[in-house]
């Protein structure tokens, strides 16, 4: 594409909300300083208190356009987006997260099918990208349909509307006029601002050609929190919008409903219990074992196996048990973005 075709006198601003991720945010700004877009862009990064030295990474950082730190004292990635988005010059928003890597032409092509589609957020496909070890068993097991279900941002390769996509590529307007992202969300955000732009009437856009490869969790605690919050998280967005609800999302507390049952079966002797147990377990294997040439190693589909069970577990949990934190304000209670420039 030339550049008289992708920018079309369009100002992008790229907001990263960051958080104990001092080793991938220099990745993730090389990855948007290689970007091929013609026009003007900016990139805002909203920083929150962490453990790691993010914000020192952050304001050290080198970028090829111009550079922007802000600091987010609530910590939470819901408000760290919309201080960004309210320090935002644009008349385009691109979010990215800093374990995103974004492929050279992702802003480019974005911009175009904003433009084209007229919707209010574009977003694409996410990669997951494991370096080694657990990582890469985790990666390969987040890309499976059994593993990561199947929704369109992982899956899709047809063009077109959608209930979601990653990431997302935002019509700044539209995104302040529903309020910008919930800020008592700590989690499912993404998928609660989309549910509330498809309310309003407005088009939520998959692009399939928008890859973003994206790194997952590297140990065994960090891929438990993440699914247990999900869980947590995505009862709090249903029990707002009961409308959102899809059927995928009840198959995890079902399972975790069930193997109880069957446990308490099997304390009272009945063996009958046995077989849910047993039949998730060789669901779980099997699904592994597809990996085939993803995980090829024996120890590497065992651990593919448990990886499974832990997400599926462990989401389940979060939805039934799981308590949240105290909320904050409301997407109306909001600062949201003060400036009309989007889980």
């Amino acid at each position: 594409m030339s550049d008289a075709q992708t920018d079309n006198g369009r100002h992008v601003s790229v907001v990263i909300p960051a958080r104990n991720c001092a080793c991938d945010l220099p990745e993730c700004l090389d990855a948007v300083s290689a970007q091929t877009f013609g026009g003007p862009l900016e990139v805002i990064v909203a920083v929150a208190p962490s453990s790691d030295g993010t914000d020192r990474v952050a304001s050290e950082a080198s970028c090829k356009w111009p550079l922007q730190i802000v600091e987010n004292p609530a910590g939470t990635t819901s408000s760290g987006l919309n201080l960004a988005i309210g320090a935002a010059a644009g008349d385009v928003i691109v979010r990215v997260d800093a374990q995103a890597r974004l492929p050279p032409d992702y802003v480019e092509r974005a911009v175009v099918t904003l433009a084209r589609t007229g919707a209010a957020n574009v977003g694409g496909v996410q990669r997951p990208v494991g370096q080694r070890g657990l990582s890469r068993v985790i990666a390969a097991t987040v890309s499976s349909r059994f593993g990561g279900g199947p929704a369109a941002f992982r899956h899709g390769s047809h063009e077109g509307p959608a209930d979601t996509v990653y990431l997302g590529v935002f019509d700044p307007a539209v995104l302040a006029s529903v309020g910008g992202f919930d800020e008592s969300l700590e989690r499912n955000q993404d998928y609660e601002l989309n549910w509330r732009l498809r309310e309003q009437g407005h088009v939520v856009w998959l692009d399939p050609s928008l890859v973003v490869d994206y790194q997952p969790r590297t140990s065994w605690a960090g891929l438990v929190r993440q699914y247990y919050d999900y869980g947590v998280w995505k009862r709090v967005v249903i029990s707002r919008h009961p409308r959102s609800t899809q059927p995928r999302q009840l198959a995890a507390p079902a399972l975790v409903v069930g193997l109880v049952l069957s446990a308490l079966e099997l304390v009272r002797g009945r063996l009958r219990g046995g077989i849910l147990p047993g039949a998730y377990l060789s669901a779980c294997a099997l699904a592994a074992a597809r990996l085939g040439p993803r995980l090829p190693a024996l120890a590497d589909r065992l651990r593919g196996t448990a990886a499974f069970a832990v997400m599926h577990l462990s989401w389940g949990a979060g939805f039934l048990v799981g308590r949240r934190s105290r909320a904050r304000s409301s997407p109306t209670e909001s600062t949201g973005p003060q400036d009309a420039p989007g889980t």
